[in-house]
């Protein structure tokens, strides 16, 4: 069984001393090398025989700690997947979204503290949301429209990400505790061939306080990568799930390489892997591809 042990850091300096350390930290597992790649600029796959992917990781992350590298190990059969979630807010997108329509209600500093609780876990996410949702009750529809274009970016690496995975045959689906107001434009703008979200409730002219009932939140992240996995013919191990938040933790953990992207402590102490130093491109190199495979137009 062979291993990928793969190091992504934010330019080649860092990685010339980040690789001699982590072939030490493999040699401290007892593990053989076969070969190193350089994938990238700053990214380079470490060919290990044998061993515990999670065990290797764990000595690579000790070795390198001082440095700024993001780290995966995992078995190279199998590890270019066929279907990737993404949460939408704090990881496709710079911002959370019901925190930027909150300012236009000068309610930001209120409900971002909310969303800071719900996204570490520590507030339930149904509820908290109905909580917020009724707080911007009568906040004018167009603060919508004027929240995406003024405070919506893509992360960087996010249509890379996508257009790179499709045009390798993956499906990919945006799939967000948010809203569809922002979800259909993102999708739209970074790639996606689907999205699923909330739907706020509006009158015609203001939000009236109100979220569309089934809320989606963590369990119906779950069950959109299951559905997803299971209407393209996939097993879990053929899918990535990406997120930052505890709502995301369901579907990360049981996808088949699940990454935490700037993520919470809850998310980042249970996922496969976490990128705390580079961009969304770091799945692509998790997965093997070769920065000159990178779709970017």
């Amino acid at each position: 069984m062979l291993l990928a042990l793969t190091l992504v850091t934010p330019d080649f300096d860092t990685l010339q001393h980040a690789l001699p350390m982590a072939l030490e930290a493999v040699a401290m597992a007892g593990r053989p090398v076969e070969d190193t790649e350089i994938l990238g600029d700053g990214a380079a796959d470490i060919l290990v025989e044998g061993g515990d992917p999670t065990i290797l990781r764990a000595h690579a992350e000790s070795h390198l700690g001082h440095l700024k590298v993001d780290v995966c190990a995992q078995m190279v059969e199998g590890r270019k997947k066929r279907l990737l979630i993404a949460d939408m807010d704090s990881t496709i997108i710079g911002c959370e979204c019901l925190d930027e329509l909150a300012d236009f209600a000068g309610l930001k500093a209120e409900i971002a503290a909310i969303t800071e609780r719900a996204m570490r876990g520590e507030l339930e996410f149904e509820a908290a949301l109905r909580e917020r949702v009724w707080m911007l009750n009568g906040l004018g529809l167009d603060a919508l429209q004027r929240a995406y274009d003024e405070r919506v970016r893509l992360n960087p690496g996010a249509r890379t990400l996508v257009r790179t995975m499709a045009a390798n045959g993956a499906r990919c689906v945006l799939v967000s505790g948010g809203f569809e107001f922002f979800t259909t434009r993102v999708a739209e703008a970074a790639g996606f061939a689907a999205q699923r979200a909330n739907r706020l409730l509006d009158d015609g002219r203001a939000l009236t306080g109100h979220v569309a009932e089934p809320i989606l939140g963590r369990e119906a992240k779950l069950a959109a990568l299951q559905e997803e996995a299971a209407k393209a013919g996939l097993g879990l191990h053929e899918t990535l799930a990406v997120g930052d938040g505890a709502n995301d933790l369901a579907m990360i953990e049981a996808a088949g390489l699940g990454v935490a992207y700037r993520a919470k402590p809850i998310v980042a102490g249970q996922a496969d892997a976490k990128v705390d130093h580079t961009d969304l491109r770091t799945l692509l190199y998790f997965q093997g591809y070769g920065q000159d495979a990178f779709v970017t137009d």
